[in-house]
């Protein structure tokens, strides 16, 4: 997967929290990249098994809003992504991350 700013930002948002849920809107919010951006990196990291998705029960929600979809990384996910965090500690590309990699 080619390294973008926007690849470095969500990843680092999923690795904030490597085992919990993740909702697509929040990633969005917590990595500060569109929509537009952030839906078809998570369905390439689909593809690659980096990680799994699901709906949210329909029978636990409250009021009328339909079920959100939720993405979780796996093993293999969080290996992949740690490794290309590291890659970007030294990648002058990130330097405005630099901060958040520490």
């Amino acid at each position: 997967m080619r390294k973008t700013h926007a690849l470095i930002q969500v990843a680092l948002a999923l690795m904030e929290n490597p085992t919990g849920r993740h909702w697509g809107y929040e990633l969005s919010k917590e990595a500060g990249v569109r929509s537009g951006v952030l839906y078809p990196l998570l369905h390439r990291m689909l593809d690659k098994s980096w990680l799994e998705d699901g709906w949210e029960d329909p029978t636990q929600l409250k009021g009328k809003r339909p079920p959100r979809r939720y993405y979780e990384l796996t093993d293999e996910g969080r290996l992949a992504l740690g490794a290309i965090l590291q890659e970007a500690r030294h990648d002058a590309r990130f330097r405005s991350l630099v901060g958040r990699l520490a």
